[in-house]
């Protein structure tokens, strides 16, 4: 991809210059994806980003002069075409939203996605470097860019402001304070939890992966499991500790973030850690019996520092086998640019860019705490929640497993052991 065409040629009426420019190229009548199509393919995932760009792709026809077939499916629909249509190597899919994630491994080896590198990195205006480092980290692929993060998320502590109010005590700052703070309310509130959190073996990895890092561990390094290692132990059986002795009386060890949420939202809970994302589900009355006492805080450091996962959920990329390449660039910079990052996010959709959250219109839609929380996470965060894997379910189901085994109160060396060995061995076939 080497012609690119600005936004700023877009504003300035040079729409026919740019319809133009492709069409010398164009073999068909605009019907089809060949090169120079006036016809862009996109493909996009259920969701209120999805929703909000929806409604305004009318106004990047006008000033393009393109035509945007759209098509928007479930994430398993999404996943399934994508499975089928992207082996096969189809033209017909120009621009994808796709998840940095759990597919952004096995799309950058098979060769689906396209080198943005030199698109993002030649446009000043756009300003690649405004997108936070753990997103971009996220949508690089072997030092290549593969995708521009569009919708983003950061583990954030939650917190209930009128227990602590009570019983004196201040935010937590670090994970040493979180436990001691945690056991204390459990102790003076004997029908409510100390901490609360995700604690079923898939699902408690993206978030259990923050007090990993805090505590100066990893998943794996180059290859080689990290999972014994002193740091990653000590996470282990930290998380486990929080859960097993302030979490609920006899917790389950299936919850997902639906039911951990709810144990906090119907005011079960002094504490919970999970994505910021899912703030409204605490925030809202309809939602919430403890909505007017929830307070928001960064992630609280652990021997490493606060090291959470600050991640793009969602990324726009372009498939390899598009002939249409410079006009997928062109829709990406317009969905993606400053002034289209901010009013999305004004309407509650957290974006990447870090001017958005510098800019006050950008975070009115957010508790004032909330929005600070996220914008601390962003300076010191990880760009992945789990295994950068390919079979990244195979892979979160191995690694949680000691989570489990701790939260029940287990032999956490053991199961660690085991994990590390066979968490190994995945890696050595995984691809």
């Amino acid at each position: 991809m080497k012609h690119l065409i600005t936004r700023r040629a877009m504003t300035a009426g040079l729409a026919a210059l740019g319809v133009g420019a492709v069409a010398a190229g164009c073999g068909g009548s605009g019907g089809g994806s060949g090169e120079g199509s006036t016809t862009l393919r996109i493909t996009l995932a259920n969701h209120v980003w999805t929703d909000i760009i929806k409604e305004k792709i009318a106004e990047f026809e006008e000033e393009s002069g393109l035509t945007v077939e759209l098509t928007q499916l479930g994430e398993d629909q999404l996943s399934d075409q994508y499975n089928v249509k992207l082996n096969a190597g189809t033209d017909e899919i120009d621009v994808m939203m796709y998840r940095p994630l759990q597919e952004g491994k096995l799309f950058g080896q098979n060769g689906y996605l396209a080198d943005l590198t030199e698109s993002v990195e030649s446009d000043a205006e756009w300003n690649w470097a405004d997108f936070q480092a753990g997103p971009v980290e996220a949508t690089t692929f072997e030092e290549m860019v593969v995708g521009v993060p569009l919708i983003t998320e950061s583990e954030v502590l939650y917190y209930r402001t009128d227990l602590l109010e009570e019983a004196g005590i201040s935010v937590p700052t670090t994970l040493d304070e979180l436990e001691t703070a945690a056991q204390t309310l459990n102790e003076q509130n004997p029908d409510v939890a100390g901490f609360i959190a995700r604690t079923g073996r898939s699902p408690a990895v993206t978030q259990f992966s923050s007090y990993l890092f805090s505590f100066g561990g990893d998943f794996d390094a180059d290859g080689t499991a990290t999972l014994d290692s002193p740091e990653a132990i000590e996470a282990y059986k930290y998380y486990g500790r929080l859960l097993h002795d302030y979490g609920p009386t006899n917790v389950s060890t299936d919850m997902n973030w639906p039911e951990a949420a709810a144990v906090f939202a119907q005011g079960q809970a002094a504490f919970y850690t999970d994505a910021s994302s899912l703030y409204q589900n605490l925030a809202l009355p309809e939602n919430s019996t403890v909505s007017d006492v929830v307070g928001y805080a960064a992630f609280p450091a652990g021997p490493a520092g606060s090291r959470p996962y600050s991640i793009p959920a969602w990324a726009l990329g372009i498939n390899e086998a598009s002939s249409n390449q410079e006009n997928a660039w062109a829709f990406i910079q317009w969905a993606t640019s400053p002034a289209m990052v901010l009013e999305v996010q004004t309407s509650g959709v957290p974006g990447a860019r870090t001017s958005a959250w510098e800019d006050p219109e950008g975070t009115s839609s957010f508790p004032p705490e909330l929005a600070e929380a996220i914008a601390a996470n962003a300076e010191n965060g990880v760009g992945y929640d789990r295994p950068r894997v390919i079979s990244v379910a195979e892979a979160r189901e191995l690694v949680g497993d000691p989570i489990v085994v701790a939260i029940t109160g287990g032999d956490v060396d053991a199961a660690v052991a085991t994990a590390q060995e066979s968490y190994q061995s995945f890696l050595d076939s995984d691809g």
